[in-house]
């Protein structure tokens, strides 16, 4: 599975039998004080609210591949290119096996406004409170430390 983030949020390829992994902050919440996971480390399971108000929980996905990808907020320039490269791939990734799911703090109503204006085709997931930011139920398998939107996707493609 992979966990990817932007500008402000690492990127982590995670990969197990469960196929799902997720960034994790260790004493505090959006970066602060935080110990990101390492590689193979393993991560508790979460359950958020999605754009289309049913709730997705991380064993939802296993024994598959997820592309869990981190962004800061709705409908801005860097965020707005990672999820418009995500929609564009979104057949390469399905043909590796892998959904695709996008994460941020913003409220559904936004994830929903932010959904139709750039017609994406996978889930936004609500983590209004931060909380999946310290649980996890994966083995991390690649961290991006660094992450430059433009070709990101190949390169979390290039991991699957």
């Amino acid at each position: 599975m992979i966990l990817y983030g932007t500008e402000t949020s690492p990127a982590v390829l995670a990969g197990t039998i469960r196929r799902i992994g997720d960034v994790k902050s260790r004493g505090g919440v959006g970066g602060l004080g935080a110990t990101m996971l390492g590689v193979g480390e393993w991560a508790p399971d979460f359950t958020l609210p999605a754009d289309d108000g049913h709730k997705v929980s991380l064993k939802d996905f296993r024994g598959k591949k997820v592309v869990l990808y981190f962004y800061p907020k709705d409908d801005t320039t860097g965020c707005t290119k990672e999820a418009c490269s995500f929609r564009d791939n979104l057949g390469r990734v399905t043909t590796k096996g892998a959904v695709v799911l996008g994460v941020s703090r913003d409220d559904t109503k936004s994830h929903v406004k932010f959904k139709d204006k750039y017609h994406l085709n996978f889930p936004l997931l609500s983590d209004d409170d931060g909380h999946v930011t310290t649980a996890y139920d994966g083995s991390i398998a690649k961290v991006w430390r660094k992450v430059k939107v433009e070709g990101h996707t190949d390169e979390v493609l290039a991991a699957l």
